[in-house]
Order: structure tokens, then C-alpha cells, then sequence
């Protein structure tokens, strides 16, 4: 067993001032207030939070998750655990069908050795015009018989698929990725009001990065920004590095959307933990400068260099979040679109023991996974 005593710990009740968190094996034994049941194996002065939970990443340390290496993803897990993220979705860019379906396969083996909790496929069935940072050439229209065939490849493991509701088939395809047991997301799209609303009607309840390669607001055609916030059954993707977003934004979409239906995000590349540089996504060539990944063709923002407890800083000291509201939106709701809400996602009695522990100004000062701590 293994007893951890913090200044403050996030749980589902709130806060709870001079906590302690029993951990026997993998799992959360106890948690109470007051003087600990034996002397602290660790004494924290901060905050204990929950694992992050991030849906949505595509690389870090140097590695991408894109040719289902699994070296590259080891390296991919182990750089953002390291930042607290303790659960990890595995995301795929844009790719040809044959070697997007190659690296559906050769992930499902990584998802059942717990390196990743599943697959997401973000592309190939996006809008041209909202591409961003996914190959042109490979673009293409959600043909059932392909849909279907990435889908079976993953047998199971595909967790989300974003896409463009307004492309030929589009409906369609969120209906067979609901079918399939998976998460469809909408994303990369130049989809109208009254489509979007289609395609929540469909089953879609994820707004892939919202803002961020969507049409914009008009006061005349709201689109899919306003769609996607104004639904109760959608939760919205937030990048919230600076760069993304602006900090007034994320706290109108909280404001706007509830903290029970927003999920922080990195949509990290293989920069992530590495620093400026030459790098590829996708087959794209990407240049980070002063931690902004842009193509180098067109300029396009490919993806970021963001942590999760970066992001979850951000939130608390700069868009307006209480520490409770950014447990929601790292930790709580992720895990409940992964369908983990039993086991992951907070501070409880019988959950997984994943935590983070903060000091005073949210910095990274120790991470549980699985009971182990992260060295």
C-alpha cells in the first residue's frame, strides 16, 4: 500500500483540504481528511488531481503515432505520461487506405497492451477547404465500403472517427461509426447549421477541436460552431496552448456550454517535449517555431506542442476555470465518452490509481499511473 497525503485533493464531492489518498496495487483504497490512517509514504504540498485523459494527440518526445511503430509509440506514451496524462488515445492523420488501414492493425495490438486506450481517425473523410494539416491528395469522401473497412481493421479499437457531415455519405458514415460502437466526431468541416444538427441527430457527440478548421460564425449562417455549442448531447474539443484559441474564447465556450461538456485536448505532434525544429505529420513537412507547428507549405497550424497540464494551467490561471471545472475537462469527461467513467477520470474509492500531483502554481510535481509512479 501506498499512503500519499496533499494539501488539497480533486474529487467528485470537491475539494477536500488536508486529504490523504490510500493506494493498494493498481487502485484507490481509501480517501478521507483529517490525520492519516499510518504515516505518509509521500507528502504533498499542492494539489492531487486526477490522471488526464487526452482523446486526442498524434505525437510527442520526437515520435508520432502516424506508421503504428510500436517504439515510436511507446516513446509517443511514455512523454505524456510523464506530463500526467495517464490515458491516451492514439490519433491518426489523413492517410491513403491502404496505409491507413496498416496502421489501424498495427495499433490494435498497443490498445491491448494498455500503451493506448484506442484508435482515433482523424480524416480522410474531411472538408478540402478545412483540411489544415491533412494531405490533400488523400482526402476523400466517406465511401461505406471503406468506412466500413478502416472500422473492421480496428475490430473494436477505433474509439472516435472525425469527419465532415456535409460530404457525400456523410450521415451515413456518422450513422455506421455509432453502429460500430465508436465516437463520432465532427470536424474539418464546412457543414451548415442545419447539417450539423443533422449529424447530431445521426448520433455524432464530439466537436473535434472546435473553432479550429470549422467554418466560422456569421450572424447570418451560424455553421457548425454554433450547432456543435448549443446541443446538450455534444461535448467540445478545446486546444487551449495560446495559440489555438484565445483564453476569452475558451471561457465563453465554458460559459456557453457547462464545464460537464467540455474536453481539453493537445492534438500534440511529434515536436511535443522536443522544442523547435524540422518535422513531419502525415507526410506534411511542419516547421515549429517559438512552439507553434505550422506547414511549411501554406502555413496552415499543424496540430500543437501542448501537454495536458499545460493545458489544464492555462485553463485555471488564464481562461477562468475552477481547479473542478478543469478536472472535468482533462480527466472526468474524456473518460466518460471512452466509456471509462467507472474506473478513470477522478479521485475515488475503487478507481484506477492514476493521479497527478500539482504544486502551487500547477506544475508537474509527480505522476501515479496504475498505482506506479511515472519516472
Amino acid at each position: 500500500m501506498t499512503l500519499i497525503v496533499g494539501s488539497r485533493v480533486a474529487t467528485p464531492d470537491g475539494v477536500v483540504d488536508g486529504g490523504w489518498i490510500r493506494v493498494d496495487g493498481t487502485r484507490i483504497a481509501a480517501i478521507g481528511s483529517g490525520p492519516p490512517p499510518h504515516p505518509a509514504d509521500r507528502v504533498v504540498d499542492g494539489w492531487i488531481v486526477p490522471g488526464f485523459v487526452d482523446i486526442h494527440s498524434h505525437g510527442g518526445g520526437g515520435a508520432t503515432v502516424v506508421g503504428a511503430d510500436a517504439d515510436q509509440v511507446r516513446i509517443f506514451a511514455d512523454t505524456h505520461r510523464r506530463h500526467g496524462t495517464t490515458t491516451l488515445m492514439a490519433s491518426l492523420v489523413t492517410g491513403q487506405p491502404d496505409q491507413l488501414e496498416r496502421d489501424v492493425r498495427g495499433l490494435v495490438e498497443l490498445v491491448d497492451d494498455g500503451l493506448v486506450a484506442g484508435i482515433h481517425l482523424e480524416g480522410p473523410w474531411i472538408s478540402p477547404s478545412r483540411r489544415g494539416a491533412h494531405d490533400p491528395d488523400a482526402l476523400a469522401a466517406p465511401e461505406p465500403a471503406v468506412v466500413q473497412r478502416m472500422l473492421s481493421a480496428g475490430a473494436g479499437r477505433v474509439r472516435m472517427v472525425t469527419l465532415a457531415p456535409e460530404l457525400d455519405g456523410g450521415l451515413d458514415a456518422v450513422r455506421s461509426v455509432v453502429d460500430a460502437g465508436a465516437i463520432a466526431a465532427v470536424g474539418h468541416t464546412d457543414g451548415s447549421y442545419a447539417v450539423i444538427h443533422q449529424a447530431i441527430d445521426a448520433g455524432a457527440t464530439v466537436a473535434t477541436h472546435l473553432f479550429n478548421a470549422m467554418t466560422p460564425v456569421h450572424h447570418r449562417e451560424p455553421g457548425p460552431i454554433i450547432a456543435l455549442l448549443e446541443d446538450e448531447r455534444v461535448t467540445v474539443e478545446l486546444i487551449l496552448d495560446g495559440a489555438h484559441l484565445h483564453a476569452a474564447v475558451a471561457a465563453h465556450v465554458l460559459r456557453s456550454a457547462g464545464a460537464g461538456r467540455v474536453a481539453l485536448v493537445t492534438d500534440a505532434m511529434a515536436a511535443t517535449g522536443v522544442g523547435d525544429g524540422d518535422y513531419v505529420l502525415g507526410g506534411l513537412a511542419v516547421r515549429v517555431t517559438d512552439g507553434v507547428a505550422r506547414l511549411v507549405d501554406g502555413g496552415s497550424i499543424a496540430g500543437s506542442t501542448l501537454t495536458m497540464d499545460a493545458a489544464f494551467r492555462f485553463a485555471v490561471t488564464q481562461a477562468g476555470f475552477s481547479v473542478d471545472e478543469a478536472v472535468l475537462a482533462t480527466a472526468t469527461n474524456p473518460a466518460r465518452l471512452l466509456g471509462l467513467a467507472e474506473r478513470r477520470g477522478a479521485l475515488a474509492e475503487g478507481y484506477d490509481a492514476d493521479l497527478v500531483i500539482l504544486d502551487e502554481d500547477f506544475a508537474v510535481r509527480g505522476v501515479m499511473s496504475r498505482g506506479s509512479w511515472v519516472e
